[in-house]
Formats: C-alpha cells, structure tokens, sequence
C-alpha cells in the first residue's frame, strides 16, 4: 500500500490513465475532430482525485483493490472532465485556460467541444454498465452516478451538479448567502465527490451501513473539497492553479469566502475534514488512504 499522499495521487494518475487510454477512442479513429477533442481535455493533466477516491473507498471495503475499479474511476474523471468542458463554454463560464491548457472550445470549437462533452458522458455511462461486478452493484452505481449528476427527481433529491450549476448561473450578480453557497457547492461540486467514494464502496460490495458512514464521509469532504477550492480562486494565481485565477470574484459568484472570509472559510473546511473522519472509524486502518486524500483535500495550494 502507498505510504505518502504523493504516492498514491501517483498511482492514482497512473491507473486512471491507463484506463482512459484504453476505454477513450484513438486520435485517428473516425470522426477525427470529436475524438482528438475528447482526448484534449481528458489528458490536459489534473489530479484524478476522484478517480483516486473511487479506487481507494473500494480498497478500504474489499481489502484489495477490485480489478474493476479503474474503469470506475475512468468512467467518473469522463463525467468530471465533460462538466469542465461544457462549464468553460461562452454560455457559461466563458474560460479560455483549463488545466494550464487551452480549454476545448478554444482548440477545437465551441460545436465540437459541447459535442466532445456530450460524447465522454455518454461513453462513461456505457463504461459503467459494463463494470466487472454483480449486476445488482452495476445498477445501483448507474443509479447513483445519474442522481448525482443530474438536478434532482421530482423534488424529492437533493440537486446533483447540474442543478448545483444552475444555481450557480442564477447565483451571480446576487448578494450570496450562507444557505445559496452551500446549496451550490454541495450539489456542484460535492455531489460528484461522494458519489465517487459510494461507488467505490458499491463496487466492492459494501453494507448499507458503510454505504451511509461512506456518504457521510463524502458529503463532508465534498463541501471541504469546494471550500479549498473557492479560497485558491482568492489567493492563487493562474499559472499556480492552471485555469483562470480570480474568475469567481470577476463575475461575483456565490463563494465561501464571500459570505464567511478568508480565515473563517480555512477554520470549516478543517473542521469538516475532522468530522468526515469519524464517519470512518469502522473501516480502521483500511481507511487511512481515505484519510490521508482528505487532508490533501484541504491542504493543497493549487
């Protein structure tokens, strides 16, 4: 088992890779365009982290790592890498640097970036119904994938990224409040994050109740995760964080630091992390990897 932070967010990196490498279409396979434009900006760089979450709960569950779980977290960093290409678009975002690369739109055109968006969804549903695992686990993480990256179902659900957007298109140019950023960042950015982690569990066979101490967990992380995320926008400059720094304030989102300051912003996303901690005292030393990414989560500088 990895024993730093850096060796597992290597691994990570490594065994996502090797997956999308083989599950993406290649560059000269036709249509050329869509294809090159897919690969652009799922191979511009990032972190995989929540590839690595998915990949390490399933570890923490099973003991060892399933051998399906790369194609897993292949299958989420498709949907994480969609949502930043149609995000970037000029209807939303309008953002030129993802990743310290030109954003997809910029390199290929905005019709074959929302195209190239469309199509990694698409291939990572089919990614997941042909998980290697009981057919039962693959269903249930479809479900949980679609819920949380949707906008909710008639009412009853809380808004997955797609709403949490929504919100935060409605969101600018208002006065934000308490209740309207954590709204947002919990389904925008959180949502994706926990249900990486429970489909990691799910994979390798979870309980229901390690399924809700997982969701728990991530919840927390989650919202810790965009927290970090809103005071890098603040404090961190375009080259340090590869895409366009100071963006939030520009356009006068709904952040955290906006409504709670700097200081108190770092002192709850700390707080949150320690909490998420104890949803995992079941899994004993089989969750310090968990343990080790979340404090990642709330420490990094880019």
């Amino acid at each position: 088992m990895p024993h730093s932070v850096q060796d597992l967010l290597a691994e990570g990196v490594r065994r996502t890779d090797e997956a999308l490498e083989r599950l993406l279409p290649g560059p000269d396979v036709l249509p050329h365009s869509i294809h090159r434009a897919m690969r652009h900006s799922v191979f511009a760089g990032g972190k995989r982290l929540r590839p690595l979450l998915a990949m390490e709960t399933a570890r923490a569950v099973a003991g060892s790592l399933p051998a399906a779980a790369a194609d897993l977290g292949a299958a989420i960093e498709m949907i994480h890498t969609y949502s930043l290409i149609h995000d970037d678009l000029p209807a939303l975002d309008n953002d030129d640097l993802r990743r310290g690369k030109p954003t997809c739109h910029v390199a290929f055109g905005e019709a074959t970036a929302i195209l190239a968006g469309d199509a990694l969804q698409t291939l990572a549903y089919q990614t997941l119904s042909q998980l290697d695992c009981p057919a039962d686990a693959a269903v249930q993480i479809v479900r949980e994938v679609a819920i949380a990256t949707g906008t909710g179902v008639g009412g009853s659900l809380a808004p997955g990224m797609i709403g949490g957007q929504v919100m935060d298109i409605e969101g600018e140019g208002q006065k934000p409040t308490a209740e309207l950023v954590e709204a947002i960042h919990r389904a925008k950015t959180g949502a994706l994050i926990t249900v990486s982690i429970v489909s990691g569990g799910l994979l390798a066979g979870a309980t229901a109740k390690q399924v809700a101490h997982l969701r728990a967990f991530g919840e927390r992380a989650g919202l810790a995760f965009q927290i970090v995320d809103d005071i890098l926008d603040v404090t961190q400059t375009s080259e340090e964080l590869g895409k366009t720094a100071g963006k939030d304030t520009a356009t006068e989102k709904a952040t955290w630091p906006a409504v709670f300051g700097l200081e108190a912003s770092r002192e709850q996303a700390a707080s949150l992390i320690r909490d998420a901690f104890t949803e995992l005292d079941e899994f004993g030393p089989a969750a310090d990897n968990l343990k080790a990414i979340a404090n990642y989560l709330t420490e990094r500088t880019y």
